[in-house]
């Protein structure tokens, strides 16, 4: 089954014009759209509401113009990242399936989702959570139809983080938890993603000691966030597929440190298009579709041997600092402000860095 993508800007909170005018168009029906992946422009944190008035303009549309039920319409996977800081355009990418096949010589853009088994609050921040979202991982390449892992290149999940009454639900049962309710956005998110690594090969079944602490252990291809509303881990997963028909291919790449343009553009190449060896963007010639890229401040707060101030900040958060920082630099690699930069990237790429992947229009 082929892979329909498309990018569109998001002229207000709650506009979902650019998905209907895709639809009008014909370029996919309503019922074709599998998963959506965006940016909004609220304030990244936990009260961002932008991303529930985003979800329910979608969700509407694809209600209005399909005719799935209220219930399928809701199991449709929506991640939305919260917070435009800088140059970002607050923009989604809509991700379709149709009825068409591909020669089997030709590898296309494959996607892939599952659900995990159910996570307690004590799972979260230790090996039985990496254990569940990798079994989870492994499904969702079953259902992509992708067997070699290195035909993943990107992971997209949503998992369980903590609160006080889950907390207090464990301690009842005779379980204390692994970290503090406000810190288990980012060691969910974290995780999450030694779960990833570890089912696609990149690590082998972490100690409890090493999660969240040996930031040497990292996917290439996570992008992870969590939130309160989910007891199990959600899971979709992008990669290619030979005879996946389309127009589309996915690569990735990892960006070193919040500078490293290169690794963007390595993403690119991987996912197939040929580019000097000091690319523009003009060099795209807009078959870039877009950019998915996870970040955060370095620990250590230097860049290049210069020293940083977004750790010491206490007026605007690091977060905001790193996300600002990376989609300007995105943003003039790509030629195009609308580009997926997201944070909380622990685990996620190396220290003060972050994976990069690319979709691009390989063509018929």
């Amino acid at each position: 089954m082929a892979i329909e993508v498309a990018k569109v800007e998001l002229k207000t909170v709650q506009d979902a014009s650019g998905l209907e005018a895709c639809i009008a168009r014909g370029q996919f029906a309503a019922d074709e759209v599998i998963a959506v992946i965006g940016k909004t422009e609220g304030n990244g944190g936990v009260n961002d509401f932008t991303r529930i008035l985003a979800d329910q303009a979608f969700r509407r549309a694809l209600q209005k113009h399909g005719k799935r039920s209220e219930a399928e319409i809701a199991a449709i996977p929506m991640v939305w990242s919260g917070g435009c800081d800088g140059v970002i355009t607050p923009h989604a990418t809509i991700f379709a399936r149709n009825a068409k096949r591909g020669p089997a010589s030709k590898s296309r853009l494959a996607i892939g989702t599952a659900m995990s088994a159910e996570l307690s609050p004590e799972d979260i921040g230790r090996p039985a959570m990496v254990e569940k979202v990798a079994a989870a991982v492994k499904a969702a390449m079953r259902a992509a139809g992708i067997d070699d892992p290195s035909d993943v290149h990107y992971v997209q999940t949503k998992t369980p983080l903590l609160t006080i009454e889950s907390v207090r639900e464990a301690q009842s049962r005779g379980h204390e938890v692994a970290c503090e309710v406000h810190d288990s956005m980012g060691v969910s998110n974290g995780t999450a993603a030694l779960g990833i690594a570890l089912a696609l090969g990149e690590i082998k079944l972490p100690r409890a000691e090493q999660i969240c602490r040996d930031l040497d252990l990292y996917s290439s291809v996570a992008s992870c966030s969590s939130g309160v509303e989910l007891t199990q881990a959600q899971v979709v997963l992008l990669g290619n597929n030979a005879g996946a028909g389309g127009r589309y291919r996915i690569g990735h790449g990892v960006m070193r440190d919040a500078l490293d343009m290169d690794g963007i553009y390595d993403a690119v190449r991987n996912a197939g298009l040929d580019l000097p060896a000091r690319p523009r963007a003009e060099d795209l010639e807009g078959r870039l579709v877009n950019c998915f890229i996870k970040c955060e401040a370095d620990r250590g707060g230097t860049l290049r041997g210069r020293r940083q101030i977004m750790l010491d900040d206490s007026d605007v958060h690091h977060h905001r600092h790193a996300k600002a920082a990376v989609g300007g630099v995105a943003a003039a690699a790509i030629g195009d402000p609308a580009v997926f930069v997201s944070v909380d990237a622990m685990h996620q790429g190396p220290q003060g860095g972050g994976p990069v992947i690319a979709i691009v229009d390989a063509g018929e």
